[in-house]
């Protein structure tokens, strides 16, 4: 009984992270092609950008997992 009440508690959180990270990604591709439509120009992200945005990312996810302690 236990185990099925750990279990299910692990599906809902992960199919609301996944839910959630899906709709923030969606977001964030429109407001990029929005912005690039406005100014005209094609989007281009480089490596820099990448790196500083997947640290930056990596900053976030850390912090959630220190909410508890």
């Amino acid at each position: 009984m236990e185990r099925d009440a750990m279990s299910s508690w692990k599906v809902k959180v992960l199919a609301g992270g996944t839910l959630l990270g899906a709709l923030l990604g969606l977001g964030t591709a429109y407001l990029l092609t929005r912005r690039a439509e406005k100014e005209g120009k094609p989007l281009t992200i480089n490596t820099l950008q990448g790196v500083r945005v997947g640290m930056s990312l990596l900053g976030v996810i850390r912090q959630l997992l220190t909410l508890e302690e």
